[in-house]
């Protein structure tokens, strides 16, 4: 089994791409959003079937299955009762969640390794003996390593991990599921779907000033709040999203399931082709460049999106506010503006505590190097930190 994700492996997917949409515009006798196209792509079989958004099943081959090390004991468990020499498709392991921060690195990767030595050591024999890849405790959290590595345009993933669609930001649909939805599917069998509804976030303007790619997603939850997405799929489009980076487009993607959305995608474009090339993999971004035509809507969608969409929201990013969400929930947003009130009409603690700048959704290279810059302005200056910060680098 080869693991990566070949140029082989993803040539044959467009040409499959290619046959079924042509198929499955046939069946619904309209335009296709890119979620469609991607979908009806990675049908088991095109029928006249039904399509509606929330009621019918699909039936659904997946491109890879991504694993993290703690639901992913027992989707080995279940693939072994298959009696199967090696999985039916590209499937990784990743050990990550269970490395607890609460010192630093080199210390708590010590105390993971001597609690979860088991579990490891299953893990990695398991892998060797079935042909999948394998992520050692230390090798990066697994939504970054995947999106560096194995995530590609117009594919399609499962993994047992709700950030899953992290990968959405490079145009595959990735999406969170069960352990006995990986192993099925790791063992040769269809993956079942219930049909998502269709969500369209259109994008004008331009990233502008201190706003970042999260306060498009809180801006988002915002509008959607945390039941919003379910049983959708959340399609961003517009002439806005070639101003966001590519990991930038994966952080708004990961945070798709704090909206309950299945998962989250953004159209290939030049910021797609320009990670690829330099996460060396040109030749597939040759690829991608090569049959674009499947990675994006069709133009009549973009034109008149409420056609296509079950919901549009439309957010202008030049005129946009970095934003802060919470206490408890992401969806309780509000512009940093309106913070200071915010905070004294509800009698929130005003200090801050400590600070976190990582985890699957904020640890990209360019997470990491705005930090940096930040902190080397701040060091010039003679400026101290007063609280403790915690930096999880993704890989």
């Amino acid at each position: 089994m080869v693991i990566a994700t070949s140029p082989e492996l993803v040539s044959n997917v467009y040409l499959k791409l290619k046959e079924n949409i042509v198929k499955f515009r046939n069946v619904v006798g309209r335009p296709l959003t890119l979620t469609e196209k991607i979908l009806s792509g990675h049908f088991n079989e095109i029928n006249e079937q039904n399509f509606e958004g929330g009621k019918d099943y699909v039936f659904l081959k997946p491109d890879r299955v991504a694993l993290q090390d703690v639901t992913g004991q027992m989707v080995m468990l279940q693939f072994m009762q298959a009696q199967l020499k090696q999985t039916s498709l590209p499937t990784t392991v990743h050990c990550d969640h269970l490395i607890r921060a609460e010192v630093q690195g080199d210390v708590d990767m010590k105390v993971s390794l001597d609690e979860n030595s088991e579990v490891f050591k299953f893990l990695q024999s398991a892998c060797a003996k079935y042909g999948c890849g394998f992520w050692k405790p230390g090798a990066g959290i697994i939504h970054q390593v995947v999106l560096e590595n194995y995530a590609f345009p117009g594919g399609l993933m499962i993994g047992t991990d709700s950030h899953t669609p992290n990968a959405g930001g490079l145009g595959m649909i990735a999406i969170g599921v069960g352990g006995l939805d990986a192993a099925e599917t790791m063992a040769g069998l269809p993956w079942e779907l219930l049909y998502p509804k269709r969500v369209g976030i259109k994008l004008i303007g331009k990233l502008d000033g201190w706003t970042a790619p999260k306060d498009i997603i809180l801006k988002v939850a915002e509008e959607l709040t945390v039941s919003g997405g379910t049983n959708a799929i959340v399609e961003y489009f517009g002439p806005g999203t070639e101003s966001i980076s590519c990991t930038g487009k994966a952080t708004i993607t990961n945070m798709g399931a704090e909206i309950g959305a299945t998962c989250s995608i953004f159209p290939y474009d030049e910021r797609m082709e320009t990670y690829l090339k330099y996460t060396d993999r040109k030749e597939i971004a040759e690829l991608a460049n090569q049959n674009k035509e499947l990675l994006v809507a069709d133009p009549e969608v973009e034109s008149n999106p409420e056609k296509f969409f079950d919901k549009v929201i439309e957010i202008n990013l030049s005129t946009l506010e970095p934003h802060i969400a919470g206490p408890h929930t992401p969806d309780l947003a509000r512009s940093i503006s309106n913070l200071a009130d915010d905070v004294s009409s509800n009698d929130y603690v005003d200090p801050i505590s400590v600070a976190l700048i990582g985890s699957c959704t904020n640890s990209s290279y360019e997470d990491m190097s705005r930090a940096a810059s930040l902190a080397e302005q701040a060091k010039s200056k003679g400026i101290k930190s007063k609280i403790p910060l915690l930096v999880t680098p993704g890989s």
